[in-house]
């Protein structure tokens, strides 16, 4: 059995000076989707920040293939696509403008990747438009194209279904299956059925996983 790519052990964050999860501990293999779950307040969002180095934990050890994330950020950083609230476009730039600047700013090129992203995604007609000008349906499904087009081994995933249609779901669908059947990871957090087999962990008063359990506490 192949070693787990990402090990989280005996995680703890604290937000506003309230304990959010205690002693949290979970492994993901190569493929692997795992789903947040659970109340508003629960912590689902600080994980996701803790995982992508955006907020240092209170306690425990994040480690990639063994090595503690906390030692190299910056090639961390080139390991993870990053989806929040926020979709973090810029409005006076056109969807393809936004997309080219990303690869840019991870310091590489779009290349051929950009025409699968935009198409993944149902994006060829507003690749001209300026963002600023668009749904938030629309937005949201550029940002995904941006998470798509970065190849990242890891994808962390703020509610990724806010304002998708039907169709735009089943787009974003496909493109994490995709993902995920390419050996990549995935952590969501969701009030939404992803309509994805994966595993699944829900923070609250009383932490419970699907089989294989997860183990961990919250507070």
């Amino acid at each position: 059995m192949a070693p787990p790519l990402l090990e989280v052990t005996g995680l703890s964050c604290r937000r506003g000076g309230r304990l959010v999860f205690d002693r949290l501990s979970f492994a993901l293999g190569e493929g692997e989707l795992l789903a947040l779950t659970g109340r508003n307040g629960s912590g689902k969002t600080s994980l996701l920040r803790a995982l992508a180095g955006l907020t240092p934990p209170h306690a425990g050890t994040i480690a990639w293939q063994g090595a503690d994330i906390s030692l190299d950020p910056e090639t961390w950083r080139g390991r993870l696509a990053w989806l929040g609230h926020l979709e973090g476009l810029k409005g006076d730039l056109t969807v393809m403008e936004n997309l080219v600047f990303a690869e840019r700013l991870r310091g590489g090129e779009a290349g051929d990747r950009l025409e699968w992203a935009l198409v993944a995604l149902d994006l060829i007609g507003l690749s001209a438009r300026e963002v600023r000008t668009l749904s938030a349906g629309q937005r949201r499904r550029t940002a995904l194209a941006r998470i798509v087009l970065s190849q990242a081994p890891l994808w962390l995933l703020d509610e990724p279904l806010n304002a998708l249609d039907v169709p735009a779901q089943a787009a974003f669908r496909t493109a994490l299956q995709r993902h995920l059947a390419a050996g990549g990871l995935a952590i969501a957090a969701t009030h939404a059925e992803l309509g994805i087999e994966g595993r699944s962990l829900e923070l609250g008063p009383a932490l419970s996983s699907t089989s294989p359990p997860l183990g961990g506490e919250a507070g």
